[in-house]
């Protein structure tokens, strides 16, 4: 795998966002839940990216390793977006009810077959009011 840039990171997060649409169009429910939930990953971590400076090689090996996590909730905090969200949650409910959604997804949901509510988990990820996406578009 070669390394990723903040740029590549937010081309996939809009390319799992396509694909997710595409895959609520089609039925699939669980391969678009996985999708959108993977496209908050990318755009997460595209904000970390952003924190980067070229060149600098990370002063804290745990740190290193930490950003190569699946948790959206770690990689809120990676990025150093919580306290920013705590606040414009409380001023947009949607906000605050998306990522409700959001927050319990897992790279493990890929392997499900069944019960991942793909439909839900787009429209958290997209919202035009409170979007999760969109919102962390606001900060990568």
């Amino acid at each position: 795998m070669s390394l990723k840039t903040r740029r590549d990171f937010q081309v996939l997060a809009r390319l799992r966002t396509r694909e997710a649409r595409a895959l609520v169009r089609t039925g699939n429910e669980q391969g678009a839940y996985y999708l959108a939930g993977f496209a908050v990953e990318c755009a997460l971590k595209a904000c970390i990216a952003k924190k980067t400076r070229r060149y600098d090689f990370p002063r804290d090996q745990n740190y290193a390793k930490s950003v190569y996590t699946h948790d959206l909730g770690e990689l809120l905090k990676l990025a150093g977006l919580n306290a920013q969200f705590d606040s414009d949650s409380k001023v947009d409910a949607a906000l605050g009810a998306n990522w409700g959604v959001v927050k319990g997804w897992t790279v493990a949901s890929r392997y499900e077959t069944t019960g991942l509510r793909g439909r839900d988990m787009l429209k958290a990820v997209t919202s035009r009011q409170g979007g999760v996406l969109k919102w962390i578009r606001n900060h990568w």
